[in-house]
């Protein structure tokens, strides 16, 4: 199985300028490791909350070969947030219903979760989507909800995420359903592919 190229930004003035350790880029390669079968190649930026460079960094990585790139971090309403601008000035096709979701989710935890800007576009052949910025909320709005008996209450975006690839042209992403289990069309869905 050859490997899948993920790109990871972390979008902090502070962090990016050693004021305090980034949490992000850590938060998000541990979860993909955990839920993806398939091996990955990560590319990682660690960037200040500026719109020019975050939609520099977000070519780069399109250009680069990343079917995925997760952004975390600028997606509030603080005149600084600018990632779901700078995701939008390089998008060929929105994805709304990937932002929606993520609101649906965090409002289990916090009013505040009406006040997320987050967005979700599709460049090429490549899906970008904005995440929170704590580590916590990356792993909720990415798995969803489960109840006591570890059942899904709340769908996770990542669910849709391997699909919408396929769809794209992308990569075929496995995941490991103990984390999130993949939706997909049984017409869509391929014999595993281990090597």
């Amino acid at each position: 199985m050859d490997p899948v190229h993920i790109g990871i930004v972390s979008v902090s003035d502070r962090a990016s300028s050693g004021v305090y350790e980034d949490k992000g880029l850590p938060a998000l390669q541990e979860w993909l490791q955990r839920a993806l079968r398939n091996p990955i190649t990560f590319a990682s930026r660690l960037i200040p909350d500026d719109q020019a460079a975050i939609s520099v960094a977000l070519i780069e990585l399109v250009d680069a070969g990343c079917a995925l790139v997760l952004t975390t971090g600028g997606t509030g309403p603080a005149l600084r947030d600018v990632t779901p601008e700078a995701t939008l000035a390089v998008a060929h096709k929105t994805m709304p219903g990937f932002g929606e979701q993520m609101r649906q989710i965090s409002l289990h935890f916090v009013p505040t979760a009406i006040l997320s800007r987050q967005v979700a576009v599709i460049r090429d052949k490549s899906l970008i989507i904005n995440l929170p910025g704590q580590p916590k909320s990356i792993a909720e709005t990415l798995e969803g909800l489960k109840n006591a008996d570890g059942s899904q209450a709340v769908p996770g975006i990542f669910a849709a995420v391997p699909y919408c690839i396929d769809l794209i042209g992308g990569p075929y992403l496995e995941t490991d359903d103990t984390v999130c289990k993949a939706f997909r069309p049984k017409s869509a869905i391929r014999a595993a592919a281990r090597t």
